[in-house]
């Protein structure tokens, strides 16, 4: 077994510093949403999400590539088996491509257990603090915002099929970082121990208690995300867009074009 570098620092959950990038967070979710609803040129939309999904690909594994660098290698953080490093890349995919499974594990992940690590941040500095600091917010952000984008912006609904094969994914993921902690004394997903720092896990009792806790309810939580896209009137405005039936789309009008000023003349 490996041993796990500690830190030299962390962060302190709820100070100034935590409260700016809620406070960031939360204006992004009102008006990143509603400029995409609002949007008149909605290609031109679609491109930008597109483009900004690549962007997202690319800081995600420059930074995995940075903590693989032998000045920063730490087998408890630099091996991407964390949820979080899981869900960027889905994210990143999802933003790209719309796939289904993909859409599915952003809303699932990204407004749950990427939650968790925004409002009881477990932010472990280790050779450069800033860099940390901003790489942990940007990435935790991006997620948390892009399946709001994609679910209330584009309008992008989950099903029962997408709540199952995300369900499927979680399990296999926990299994592989079960399997990468029993070899390297890592703690990721938090299935080897509690977080060094407080967390929403506290309130579930000790481990591995915890983890049935969660399982459970992630499973809740989850069907209740779920049931609102899946009633009928739902379903009838949002045809499945996959052939796995594991997301649907609702139906979107083209915005009316603004007239020209030819046109406002001769009204």
């Amino acid at each position: 077994m490996l041993s796990v570098v500690p830190p030299i620092a962390r962060m302190q959950p709820y100070g100034i510093d935590h409260f700016i990038v809620l406070g960031i967070t939360v204006a992004l979710i009102v008006v990143v949403p509603l400029a995409v609803r609002r949007a008149r040129d909605t290609r031109r939309t679609e491109r930008l999400i597109t483009l900004a999904g690549w962007a997202l690909l690319v800081i995600t594994l420059l930074w995995l590539g940075w903590g693989m660098l032998p000045a920063h290698w730490n087998i408890g953080e630099s091996l991407p088996f964390h949820f979080s490093d899981a869900l960027r890349i889905a994210t990143a995919i999802a933003l790209i491509t719309r796939s289904g499974w993909a859409v599915g594990v952003s809303f699932f992940w990204g407004l749950t257990l990427n939650l968790q690590t925004l409002i009881t941040p477990n932010l472990n500095y280790y050779d450069a603090p800033v860099l940390e600091f901003a790489m942990y917010w940007l990435l935790h952000i991006a997620a948390l915002l892009a399946p709001i984008v994609l679910v209330w912006g584009l309008g992008y609904r989950p099903t029962w099929s997408g709540y199952g094969a995300t369900i499927a994914l979680t399990i296999s993921w926990a299994a592989l970082a079960l399997a990468a902690n029993a070899v390297t004394g890592a703690n990721y997903g938090y299935l080897s121990r509690a977080p060094e720092g407080p967390s929403i896990l506290d309130v579930l009792g000790p481990w591995p208690v915890y983890i049935l806790w969660e399982a459970a309810l992630v499973a809740v939580v989850w069907a209740c995300m779920t049931l609102p896209w899946t009633t009928r009137a739902a379903r009838a405005s949002a045809p499945v867009v996959d052939r796995l039936g594991l997301i649907r789309r609702k139906r979107q009008c083209e915005p009316t074009p603004l007239p020209t000023v030819g046109e406002r003349v001769a009204r």
